[in-house]
C-alpha cells in the first residue's frame, strides 16, 4: 500500500469487510475523518487512515466504547490505559456472567421456583465479610458448648471462595452457604462434635474418632465389594472394634459395640460428606474423602453380628 494512494469509502469497504453505512459514520463522527477528496467530492482516505480505521474496528470488536476509542485515535491517552481500564471491566463482567451461570444452574438442577432462585442469588452475591460472617456463625453454632476445638478442625472446615472463582465453585459456594443456614444440618454437626469431643476426653493431641477408625478400617472391605453380613468381613469389624476399644480402656462387649453403633448412626449423615465435597470445591482440595460409604457398610456388617449375637443367648426362664 503506496503512502500516496487514496481510496474511496467504497474501496475501503472491500478492503476491510466493513460496510459502506459503518466506514460514513466513522467519517461523519471524526473517529476517521478523509484525508481528502475527489474532484467530484468523494471522500477519500489515505494509508493513515486505513491503519486508524482498522485499530477502531479491532477495539470495537474487543467491546471498547467509541467515546474511548475516539481518545485513543486521536491520541489523547495511550492505548495500553484504555486496554488496561477496558480488561477490567471485561473481568468484572466475566465474574458477574460466572455469578449468574451459577445460581442458573444450580436452580436449573432444583427445579426451584421464583422465591428460592431470588434466595440463590442472595447468597452468590454476599460480600467476602457477608460470607464470612455466615461460617463463622455455622462453626460457632457447632462447636459452642464443647471442649476447647482444636485450631485446625476449624480451618479445615472454613471454605476460602478466591476473588475469582470459577462457575463452578460459586455453584459449590451457594450449595455450602445453604447448608450452614439449614439448623437441621447445624444440630447434626453439633451432636457430631460433641462425640468427637467425647472421644477424644484425655489430654493430648486429638485421636481418630469412630469414624475415622471405621473409615481406614472397612474401606479396603468395601472397595473389594465384601459382603458385610459374611465371613469374610468378621476379622475388619473385629480389627475396627478392637481398636475402638482399646482406645477407650473398654471391653469388647454387647454395650461397646451398642455404643459404637450409636456413634456411627449419629455420623451417618450424607450431608457431612456434601459439606466437605463442596468445601473441596471451593479451596481448591482434592476430594474424594466421603465416609458414609464406609460406614454404611460398618453399620450393615455391625448390626448383623449383634443380631446373631442377640439371637444365640437362652432364652429367660420365667418364675
Amino acid at each position: 500500500m503506496s503512502g500516496d494512494e487514496r481510496y474511496t469509502i467504497g474501496e475501503l469497504a472491500r478492503r476491510t469487510g466493513l460496510s459502506v453505512k459503518t466506514i460514513r459514520y466513522y467519517a461523519d463522527s471524526g473517529i476517521v475523518p478523509p484525508t481528502d477528496r475527489s474532484p467530484a467530492g468523494y471522500r477519500l482516505f489515505d494509508a493513515e487512515a486505513v491503519a486508524r480505521l482498522e485499530l477502531v474496528r479491532t477495539l470495537r470488536d474487543l467491546g471498547v466504547d467509541l467515546a474511548a476509542i475516539r481518545r485513543v485515535v486521536d491520541r489523547e491517552v495511550p492505548l495500553h490505559e484504555v486496554a488496561a481500564t477496558h480488561a477490567e471491566a471485561l473481568a468484572a463482567q466475566i465474574r458477574a456472567l460466572r455469578l449468574r451461570q451459577a445460581v442458573l444452574t444450580v436452580a436449573a438442577k432444583r427445579g426451584a421456583g421464583p422465591s428460592e432462585v431470588a434466595d440463590l442469588r442472595r447468597l452468590a452475591q454476599l460480600t467476602a465479610r457477608e460470607r464470612a460472617h455466615l461460617v463463622d456463625d455455622f462453626l460457632a453454632s457447632v462447636f459452642t458448648g464443647d471442649p476447647p476445638t482444636y485450631p485446625g478442625v476449624l480451618v479445615s472446615m472454613t471454605p476460602e471462595l478466591p476473588d475469582d472463582p470459577s462457575a463452578e465453585q460459586v455453584q459449590a459456594w451457594v450449595e455450602l452457604a445453604e447448608l450452614c443456614r439449614d439448623p437441621t444440618f447445624r444440630a447434626s454437626m453439633r451432636r457430631l462434635a460433641r462425640q468427637h469431643a467425647t472421644d477424644n476426653d484425655v489430654p493430648g493431641l486429638p485421636r481418630p474418632d469412630a469414624v475415622a477408625l471405621v473409615r481406614d478400617g472397612a474401606a479396603g472391605a468395601l472397595a473389594a465389594g465384601i459382603d458385610p453380613a459374611g465371613p469374610e468381613a468378621e476379622p475388619v469389624v473385629a480389627a475396627v472394634i478392637g481398636r475402638y476399644a482399646r482406645r477407650h480402656g473398654l471391653s469388647d462387649d454387647a454395650d461397646l459395640r451398642q455404643r459404637l453403633l450409636d456413634r456411627l448412626l449419629l455420623a451417618n449423615d450424607p450431608r457431612r460428606d456434601r459439606y466437605l465435597d463442596l468445601l473441596s470445591v471451593i479451596n481448591g482440595w482434592p476430594g474424594g474423602g466421603a465416609v458414609t460409604p464406609a460406614v454404611d457398610w460398618f453399620i450393615r456388617a455391625l448390626r448383623a453380628r449383634m443380631s446373631v449375637a442377640a439371637g444365640s443367648q437362652p432364652n429367660q426362664v420365667i418364675a
